[in-house]
Parts: structure tokens; C-alpha cells; sequence
């Protein structure tokens, strides 16, 4: 007997959700918003949003197929199984939260709030998941990265990998290109991102420092990389600090710091913990994220 697919909802918290938490009534919760100048209201009508985006891509699950259901903070703790669909109800960044802990799950992607999110990930609304669901899902393959330590530590990202210190303050290690090209540097820290990356945090590197390399485009298997704010010393240089890995290529870093951390797409609870010594490299990831387009 074949089982029935399952989808797995995916959704994080709420504004309002967690100012009630914090605060324990409604109430007080809008009484300190408004010794800010705010108007709960706002809070509401986003929390109404989300809420009424939930109900209706649920309600467009057939009715013979299961359903479960997990908050962003639960997801390190949560078990997908490989036939499981996955309905992601939120910002782009909560497909990038979920995308680490799958491995071919395809991902649909519901905007609950169009105007307010890029929709780079999430890109279809509640009144399309039926239609998607039903009419065979097809996906594109994004590209993703990964970082390994020489301990076995190993984490997986879809936008990027961050490696330096937690509080962002120098540090140093010495960075080997795949042309073989050796510099040690002292800097605030070394992205490596995806095409996909290449839309938040890559962009702002790229951005920031008026760069001619072509980034990549979210499926075609490329990396970009990029060191932060590299600090020129007698010990240290500035050469090398940006670049493209094709696929097959990686970066090779040996850390000259204690105490410094990687962790991808923001997720600084889930991270290696790196110290003097330590070869770590970064290169795409052997799995992809199937996005439902």
C-alpha cells in the first residue's frame, strides 16, 4: 500500500507572537509599543496576514494527503523524510533556514505578505498550492555551500557561509586560493556565497567595494567570496579578497585565531567552532535545494 504524501509547514513566529511573549498580554505589549511611537496595529495586521496565509495554503492540501507542521525554532530538532513536501509560509529567509536541514525535499515557497518580501524564494501565493501540488512539481536546482572542518564539523547553507569571529572583530588566518595563490590576512571576516546569496549579503560586499567579478546566478553551481575589511601589515596582506569558485573549487583556510566560529545564512547558534590551527574548506555543497518554481 503506497502511503500518502506528506507536507511539512514550515513558519516561524510572528512579530506579535514573540512581543506577547516577552511582554505576557497583549496589553502590554502595545502599551510598550506605544511608549516607542508605535500603534500595535501594525504588529496585528501583519501577525492577520500570516495567519490568513497559513489557513488557506493548508486548506489547498488535498484532503488524502498528511500534513505536519514545525516552527523555525524547532527545525534542528525536527525529521524530514525524504518523500515529505515542503510548504514554507513566510519571508525569502526562512527557505534559506530550512534548506540546510533537507536533502531533495522539494520546497514551495508562499509570500504571505506580497510587497513586503523580495520573493526571491518565495514566490507564489496560498491560491496557487493546490495547483502546484496536484499538477506535478517542478523545481530548479539551487546551487548550495559548504564548510568543513579538519575535526569532521560540517554545516551546509544556501545564501552563505560567514567564518570569523562571533563579534566581528579581526581576525586572522592565512587563506589559500584554488590557484594555489597564499596570503595570511588579518580581516572581519570571509563570505562565501551562492547565486542565491548573491542577492543579501554577497550583494552588499559586491556592492560596497564596486567589484567587476560577475556574480553568479543561483543554479549554475558558482561561488562568490569575499574578505571583509582586509587590514594591510607587515604580517598581513590585501591581494587576495574576492573571487568566483567554479564547481569542484574551494577555498582552503588555515586559522591563526582562537575562538573564531562559521555558521551560514545568519544561523549564529549553528555554527563550527574554530580554533588555532584548524584547515577549513568551503566549497559548493554536493546537494542542492529543489525550489518549486
Amino acid at each position: 500500500m503506497t502511503m500518502a504524501p506528506r507536507v511539512v509547514l514550515v513558519h516561524r513566529a510572528t512579530e506579535l507572537t514573540e512581543l506577547i511573549a516577552r511582554h505576557g498580554t497583549r496589553a502590554a505589549a502595545a502599551f510598550f509599543l506605544g511608549t516607542r511611537g508605535r500603534d500595535i496595529a501594525e504588529v496585528e495586521a501583519r501577525d492577520a496576514a500570516v495567519r490568513d496565509a497559513i489557513t488557506e495554503a493548508l486548506r489547498a492540501v488535498p484532503v488524502d494527503w498528511r500534513q505536519g507542521r514545525v516552527e523555525r525554532a524547532d527545525l534542528p530538532r525536527f525529521l524530514f523524510a525524504p518523500e515529505d513536501v515542503v510548504l514554507v509560509v513566510g519571508q525569502d529567509g526562512l527557505v534559506a533556514n530550512v534548506a540546510k536541514y533537507l536533502d531533495g525535499q522539494p520546497v514551495l515557497g508562499v509570500d504571505p505578505e506580497p510587497g513586503r518580501n523580495p520573493g526571491v524564494l518565495v514566490r507564489h501565493r496560498p491560491a496557487d498550492v493546490r495547483r502546484l501540488l496536484t499538477g506535478g512539481l517542478r523545481t530548479r536546482a539551487l546551487t548550495m555551500v559548504t564548510a568543513r572542518a579538519d575535526d569532521g564539523q560540517e554545516l551546509t547553507a544556501l545564501n552563505e557561509v560567514y567564518l570569523g569571529s562571533p563579534s566581528h572583530q579581526t581576525a586572522q588566518w592565512r587563506l589559500t586560493t584554488p590557484e594555489g595563490e597564499v596570503e595570511r590576512q588579518a580581516s572581519s571576516g570571509l563570505l562565501v556565497g551562492t547565486g542565491t546569496g548573491a542577492t543579501g549579503w554577497c550583494r552588499s560586499a559586491w556592492q560596497e567595494r564596486r567589484s567587476s567579478l560577475r556574480l553568479p546566478a543561483p543554479d549554475d553551481g558558482g561561488l562568490a567570496w569575499f574578505v571583509r575589511e582586509a587590514w594591510p601589515s607587515p604580517a598581513t596582506g590585501t591581494a587576495h579578497t574576492e573571487g568566483l569558485l567554479v564547481p569542484g573549487q574551494a577555498l582552503t583556510v588555515e586559522i591563526e585565531s582562537d575562538g573564531l566560529v562559521a555558521f551560514g545564512d545568519g544561523l549564529e547558534s549553528d555554527r563550527l567552532s574554530l580554533t588555532w590551527g584548524q584547515r577549513v574548506e568551503i566549497g559548493a555543497a554536493a546537494r542542492t535545494l529543489r525550489l518549486v518554481c
